[in-house]
């Protein structure tokens, strides 16, 4: 019998793939379904289910387990194998992605103006004090029913976007957690450039002058990578100034955005991949620090580095006799915040991976901006020691004596000053808790609010401060008080109003949720704050009305020729510059719905 060479090759791909997939299975049963087939509610309330993973982006599994949360997990494994396993989960295959943006490039590229010239947003907070208040924006409160949407930009790869943008001088840099770095016209969408760092960007970015290597000033977009990579890029032209690793941990994890000030940038650092490893009895937990580093913005040498927690130590054996270490943990998940009349920079930090607690753990901490000394520690949550997989039932040497809440701060503190003259930190915390804490006074507690109920799933990644009010929505992920938002007088930590989560736009099922965990951003008499059901809502200042509301539970036209979808919002918040606003949206991490667009939106005539 004869069989054509197309039969043939069609017959050996059919095989092939029925292969990967029956090794894909074997894969997911042997390394993962022991935490994700049927993760308890209680002990693994971070971890995705199965059957939520079926929701995820196959390049999204693949790069958790190439170089995001899951590498450790994955170690030994053949790209091939994961692969295999990324389809399992999925359904589909993984993409090599074209990350370089080809269509709709801008016809020329003028000299970058200076930025104090023109509106911008830079940085993670738009200033360095993290307000997250866009007061000369160009938009106010009575513009907000005339927004509408000027333009969508596809994220290719791309299913939780985090890369918070800057705009500065009329350019929007923006970056991909798939692996890259684009520069836009701010106004027209047309893409300047594209860079491709050494791995995802998941952090804010931020712009500064730079002294160049032909002796010229020029400016720098800089930002961390997923990786531990700090770089500097030029703005005009998209290349490389330098890159300097500032973590070499293996489970090292840069979500935190970077601060830059007055020549240096801070590069904070979080470890979350060994907390999601260390209750495995084979594994030596713990031995990750959190950490601040201080660089030189112009060359990238470190100046100076803070961790957290002390070099960890001996503390006994596991079950299965790896050495145990501690403490560890309290990883920096957000950008810090400058006191420049104080001289202190302040972060806020997570939960510790293993005993003992240290007083830095989730705390808000101060450090002197020239050494890198510790000043103060205000901790809001003692003897939060937590790892994933730990529970009652099933005793592991691995796991802290007790089951903590895993209450982390993931927003950054904002420094602002009250009405009547009074200075404040004020911070959100995973708890369901905001404080204010006094910074002339070693950050003694001033009023703390309950807004929600909190949850260890997740995270509530900003607040933000104007005239008097700050604007704190409700996270809590899984928790049954979740979604919402507060003003709270900034002074006295008293309810000025409390709007509820709105009627959900999303159909029932897997990351379908009121919740509001992603970074609110004001203007002059309005909120903006995002929504699991990937709802963008902006609320009046002084009442909670709800103003305006946008459904990005579509698909978009996108105008770099790169599909796109939009779903909930997580994370990133708002960033308005220039009479416009852009937001990012879709999120499928622990929770929510993937999406991988960028919207800007203008005021309509």
């Amino acid at each position: 019998m004869q069989i054509s060479l197309r039969l043939l090759f069609a017959l050996l791909l059919a095989y092939g793939q029925s292969v990967w997939a029956q090794d894909g299975e074997a894969f997911f049963n042997a390394r993962c379904a022991s935490c994700h087939l049927n993760p308890d509610p209680e002990a693994n309330a971070h971890t995705p289910s199965r059957a939520d993973m079926a929701l995820f982006a196959p390049n999204s599994v693949y790069a958790a387990i190439t170089d995001g949360e899951m590498r450790l997990q994955a170690t030994g494994m053949t790209d091939i194998e994961k692969r295999a396993l990324a389809k399992y989960l999925t359904n589909r295959d993984v993409i090599d992605l074209p990350l370089r943006i080809t269509t709709n490039l801008c016809t020329s590229n003028p000299p970058m103006t200076d930025p104090a010239q023109s509106p911008t947003w830079n940085g993670w907070g738009s200033d360095t004090t993290n307000s997250r208040y866009a007061a000369d924006g160009g938009i106010t409160a009575a513009d907000v029913p005339k927004l509408r949407l000027k333009w969508a930009y596809g994220l290719p790869g791309e299913g939780q976007p985090r890369g918070q943008p800057a705009v500065v001088a009329g350019r929007l840099f923006v970056g991909n957690r798939a692996g890259a770095l684009y520069s836009l016209d701010a106004v027209s969408g047309c893409t300047y450039w594209s860079y491709l760092p050494r791995a995802g960007i998941r952090s804010a970015l931020s712009v500064g002058e730079i002294a160049l290597a032909d002796g010229g000033m020029g400016y720098a977009v800089y930002f961390v990578d997923i990786m531990a990579n700090a770089y500097a890029v030029n703005a005009q032209t998209g290349e490389l100034i330098w890159v300097t690793r500032v973590e070499d941990h293996s489970a090292v994890r840069g979500t935190g955005s970077v601060t830059l000030h007055e020549g240096r940038l801070y590069v904070p650092m979080t470890g979350v991949t060994e907390e999601n490893t260390a209750s495995n009895p084979d594994y030596s937990c713990c031995t990750f620090r959190g950490s601040v580093s201080s660089l030189d913005a112009t060359t990238g040498e470190v100046i100076w580095k803070f961790y957290t927690v002390p070099e960890p130590q001996p503390r006994g054996k596991s079950a299965n006799g790896a050495e145990l270490f501690g403490p560890a943990g309290v990883g920096i998940w957000s950008a810090p915040t400058i006191d420049a009349k104080r001289g202190l920079i302040y972060a806020a930090t997570g939960n510790a991976y293993a005993e003992p607690t240290p007083p830095t753990a989730d705390a808000v901490i101060a450090l002197t901006i020239d050494k890198g000394e510790l000043v103060w520690a205000k901790q809001l949550t003692p003897d939060d020691a937590w790892i994933g997989g730990c529970n009652p039932a099933t005793p592991n040497s691995n796991c802290p004596g007790a089951i903590a809440p895993d209450f982390d701060f993931s927003a950054s503190p904002i420094l602002t000053t009250g009405p009547s003259g009074r200075e404040l930190l004020v911070i959100p915390q995973k708890s369901g808790m905001a404080y204010a804490l006094d910074p002339a006074q070693n950050g003694e507690l001033v009023w703390q609010y309950k807004a929600g109920d909190g949850s260890p799933v997740g995270g509530v990644w900003g607040a933000s401060v104007a005239d008097g009010i700050a604007f704190v929505a409700v996270g809590g992920y899984r928790a049954a008080l979740t979604g919402g938002i507060h003003g709270i007088n900034v002074e006295t930590g008293e309810q000025r109003w409390y709007t509820p989560p709105q009627t959900s736009l999303c159909a029932e099922g897997p990351g379908c949720g009121t919740t509001q965990s992603a970074a609110v951003t004001a203007i002059p008499g309005a909120v903006f704050s995002g929504a699991q059901d990937g709802g963008m809502r902006v609320y009046a200042a002084k009442t909670g009305e709800v103003l305006w509301t946008f459904d990005a539970n579509q698909m978009f036209e996108t105008n770099n020729g790169v599909e796109a979808n939009g779903a909930s919002f997580d994370g990133s918040g708002p960033v308005v510059a220039g009479g416009m606003v852009y937001m990012l949206s879709g999120n499928a991490g622990f929770v929510g719905r993937p999406g991988n667009v960028l919207l800007a939106f203008e005021i309509a005539e």
